[in-house]
C-alpha cells in the first residue's frame, strides 16, 4: 500500500533540492553554475528558515566543493553536493578520489553542455565522460525521476556491500527550469525510507571500529598506495560496483512498494519491445519524446518500441542484451557527441553488449540534440522510419552512426 504524498508544481532543481532536505543531509558543500544554481538555492533556504540541520559550505570552486565533500563523507557525515558542466570538469581531479576512497556522496548533475563554444544548454557530454570514473550514474527523464533517483541514491550508495559515490543527472533547463507536478513524500515517510547513513564496522587488531575519521579511534583513509596494493584497491571498487547491481534493483522495488512509483528494474524501462521490428534506445528526456512517437506509431500498426538506459553505471549489459535479443533493427540516440570515436558512449556500450548474441542486431547510432537544441516528435520519428527501412530492406546505410536535428 503505498504512502499519502504532496503534489507541488515545481522544476526539476527544486524537485533535487527537497529529496536533499527530505534525506536529512548532514553536510552540503556546492558553488552555484548554471544550470544548477536553483538546486543549492533552494537547499540553502531549507537551511536557513531551519527546516534542515545541515552545515552548508559555501566554497570558492566545484574542485573545493566535492573536495570539501570527501572530507565530511570520511568523517561519517551524509554528504549532498550538485554542479553542472565546467563545474564538472574542474571537479575531475576529486570525482576519481571520492569513489577510489568509497565515499558515498550523492551528487545531481544539471546537464549541460561543456564550453567551447560557451553553451549553457542540455546535453550529457560532460557527465558521460565521468563514465569510467567509478560513480554510479542514473539519468532521469522527469522532474519526478530526479526527486525519486535522489533519495533512492542516499540508499543506494550508502548500503554496506556498496560505499560508492552516486551521480543523478537530470538535462539542463528541459528539467531543472521547467514546472511539472511532482508528487513528494511527507517528511516522515521520507526519512523513515532513507534512513540515517551508519558508517561500516571494520576490524583493527582484532577490534571492531567505525570506518570514518575519529580522533577516539584513529584510522588511514586514502593512503599512498604503489604497485604494492593499487591493483588489489582498484579490484575491491569493481566488486563493489557489482555488488551494488542487486542493491539498485532492491531499492527501486521498495520504492514502488512506497509510492507506486517504478522504473521498470532499475536499470532499462522497455516500452513494446517484445514484438518490435525495430527499437530506440536513448537515456534521459529524450525517453519520454521517443516513447510518445513510438505510442504514435504503434496506433499506426508499426511495430516499434523504446528501450530507455536508467543506470547507467553499472551498465546492465547482460540484462540488455536479454531484452533486445530478438529485435532486428536498433537505434541508440544520445545528447553528446564524441570526436574521434566510433559513436558516442551508450552506442558502444549497447553494441559491445549484444556481441555475444547468436543473432546481432543492425545497430544504429544518433547524435542530436547538442547545446539544447530541440529533439522533436518529428525527429524521433524520422529515425523510426529509417529503423523499419533497414528491417525491411535488410540493408544497413553506409554511416552507421550520424547527426540528426543539424540544420540543412
Amino acid at each position: 500500500m503505498t504512502v499519502k504524498q504532496h503534489l507541488m508544481g515545481i522544476n526539476g532543481d527544486e524537485a533535487v533540492a527537497y529529496a536533499a532536505k527530505h534525506a536529512l543531509v548532514d553536510v552540503c558543500a556546492a558553488y552555484p553554475i548554471t544550470p544548477q544554481t536553483i538546486i543549492v538555492e533552494k537547499f540553502a533556504e531549507f537551511v536557513a528558515n531551519g527546516e534542515v540541520e545541515t552545515e552548508f559550505v559555501r566554497v570558492e570552486s566545484e574542485h573545493s566543493a566535492l573536495s570539501a565533500c570527501v572530507g565530511a563523507a570520511a568523517a561519517g557525515a551524509r554528504t549532498f553536493t550538485a554542479s553542472a558542466a565546467n563545474g564538472i570538469e574542474l571537479m575531475h581531479e576529486v570525482i576519481f578520489l571520492a569513489s577510489s576512497i568509497r565515499m558515498p556522496i550523492i551528487m545531481a548533475v544539471a546537464d549541460r553542455a561543456p564550453s567551447g563554444p560557451i553553451n549553457i544548454h542540455g546535453d550529457s557530454t560532460v557527465s558521460l565522460a565521468q563514465r569510467d570514473t567509478g560513480w554510479i550514474m542514473i539519468y532521469c527523464e522527469n522532474s519526478q525521476e530526479a526527486y525519486d533517483a535522489t533519495l533512492q541514491a542516499f540508499r543506494i550508495g550508502e548500503h554496506p556491500d556498496v560505499q560508492l559515490p552516486v551521480m543523478t543527472m537530470l538535462d539542463g533547463f528541459v528539467l531543472t527550469h521547467t514546472l511539472e507536478n511532482v508528487y513528494l513524500l511527507g517528511e516522515k515517510d521520507a526519512h523513515k525510507f532513507v534512513g540515517r547513513r551508519e558508517p561500516m564496522m571494520i576490524e583493527i587488531d582484532g577490534k571492531p571500529v567505525p570506518l570514518k575519521l575519529d580522533p577516539k579511534t584513529p584510522i588511514t583513509i586514502g593512503p599512498l598506495q604503489l604497485f604494492d596494493y593499487y591493483m588489489e584497491t582498484k579490484l575491491q571498487h569493481s566488486e563493489a560496483m557489482e555488488r551494488a547491481r542487486p542493491v539498485i534493483t532492491q531499492i527501486n522495488n521498495e520504492w514502488a512498494q512506497l509510492t507506486g512509483r517504478k522504473y521498470g528494474d532499475g536499470y532499462l524501462q522497455p516500452f513494446k519491445v517484445k514484438d518490435a521490428d525495430a527499437v530506440l534506445v536513448t537515456t534521459g528526456s529524450s525517453a519520454g519524446t521517443a516513447r510518445y512517437v513510438a505510442r504514435q506509431l504503434r496506433a499506426q500498426g508499426k511495430k516499434v518500441g523504446l528501450l530507455k538506459v536508467r543506470t547507467f553505471r553499472p551498465f546492465p549489459y547482460k540484462k540488455l542484451a536479454k531484452i533486445l535479443a530478438d529485435v532486428p533493427v536498433v537505434g541508440v540516440f544520445e545528447r553528446t557527441h564524441i570526436t574521434g570515436s566510433f559513436g558516442g558512449p551508450l552506442f558502444t556500450e549497447v553494441r559491445s553488449a549484444l556481441y555475444e548474441q547468436n543473432t546481432r542486431p543492425a545497430i544504429l547510432g544518433y547524435y542530436g540534440g547538442l547545446g539544447g537544441r530541440d529533439v522533436t516528435p518529428d525527429d524521433f520519428e524520422a529515425m523510426y522510419k529509417e529503423l523499419l527501412k533497414v528491417k525491411t530492406t535488410g540493408k544497413a546505410p553506409r554511416d552507421l552512426v550520424k547527426y540528426v536535428t543539424v540544420r540543412k
